[in-house]
C-alpha cells in the first residue's frame, strides 16, 4: 500500500509534505500569482493531483470567484480534500483518477504540483499533452516536482541536502537519510533540462523556472 493509500499516512499529508518540501506554502501561492496573470476572473482551473487539497485551498483563498476541478487516483486523498477546503468545497468538484478522469475543460489554467515525478517519460508526456489539450489557448500550466542530474556525485549531493532540509524541519534523521535511497529506487526523476524539454514536446510554449529549492523545481508555460 502506497502512503497515499494509507489511511494513517494521509492523516500526516499535510504536515509531513510541509516538512520535506522547502516553502510549499510559498509555492502554492506563487502558483495562484502565475495563473492569475493570465486566467480571467471567473477563471475554471484544473488542479492535477489534487489529492490533499492543500493547493485547491490556497488557490480558493487568493480567487474566491474561481472554480476548480481538481483530479487524484487516491480516495482517501480526495476525502482528506474534502476536509482541508471546509467551507469552500462547493467551488471545487473532485474527480477520482488520472488525466483521462478530468472533464476536457476547456480550462483557463491548469497545476500539477508533487505529481509529475511519480510518472515515467513517456507517461509524463502523455500527462502533459492530455493537459495541454484541456486548456485554452494562451493558458497557463504550472509544475513543480523532483528534478535535478541523474549524474553522480551531483546527484547524491542534492539529495543529500534535501535530506538535510528534511531533517532540520523535524522529520527524523534515520527517515530523511532512508528517503535519498527512496527518491533513487522508487521516482523516475528527470533532470531540469529533460523536464523543460517534455514541456516543449508536449507544445508548451514561454516556458519559465519560477521555483528552485534544492531537488524541487518549478516551471509555468502556457498552451500557445
Amino acid at each position: 500500500m502506497t502512503p497515499f493509500f494509507d489511511p494513517a499516512a494521509v492523516s500526516s499529508y499535510a504536515e509531513r509534505t510541509a516538512r520535506i518540501v522547502p516553502g510549499l506554502r510559498d509555492l502554492h501561492r506563487m502558483a495562484g500569482v502565475l495563473l492569475a496573470e493570465r486566467a480571467p476572473a471567473d477563471a475554471r482551473i484544473l488542479v492535477l493531483g489534487a489529492g490533499g487539497g492543500l493547493e485547491l485551498k490556497a488557490l480558493a483563498e487568493m480567487q474566491s470567484a474561481w472554480h476548480f476541478d481538481g483530479v487524484d487516483p487516491s480516495a482517501e486523498m480526495l476525502d482528506l480534500a474534502r476536509t482541508t477546503l471546509g467551507p469552500m468545497t462547493p467551488v471545487v468538484r473532485l474527480h477520482e483518477g488520472y488525466i483521462d478522469s478530468a472533464p476536457i475543460g476547456p480550462f483557463d489554467g491548469a497545476t500539477c504540483l508533487l505529481t509529475l515525478h511519480f510518472l515515467p517519460s513517456a507517461e509524463r508526456l502523455g500527462t502533459l499533452k492530455e493537459i495541454h489539450l484541456r486548456l485554452k489557448p494562451g493558458c497557463p500550466l504550472v509544475v513543480a516536482h523532483h528534478s535535478f542530474p541523474s549524474e553522480d556525485p551531483v546527484r547524491d549531493r542534492w539529495l543529500a541536502r534535501n535530506a538535510a532540509f528534511a531533517a532540520a524541519s523535524g522529520v527524523p534523521m534515520a527517515q530523511a537519510e532512508g528517503s535519498i535511497a527512496a527518491i533513487k529506487e522508487r521516482l523516475p526523476v528527470l533532470s531540469p533540462q529533460q523536464d523543460a524539454d517534455l514541456l516543449r514536446e508536449a507544445g508548451f510554449t514561454d516556458i519559465e523556472l519560477f521555483y528552485c529549492a534544492f531537488t524541487f523545481k518549478g516551471w509555468v508555460a502556457r498552451r500557445p
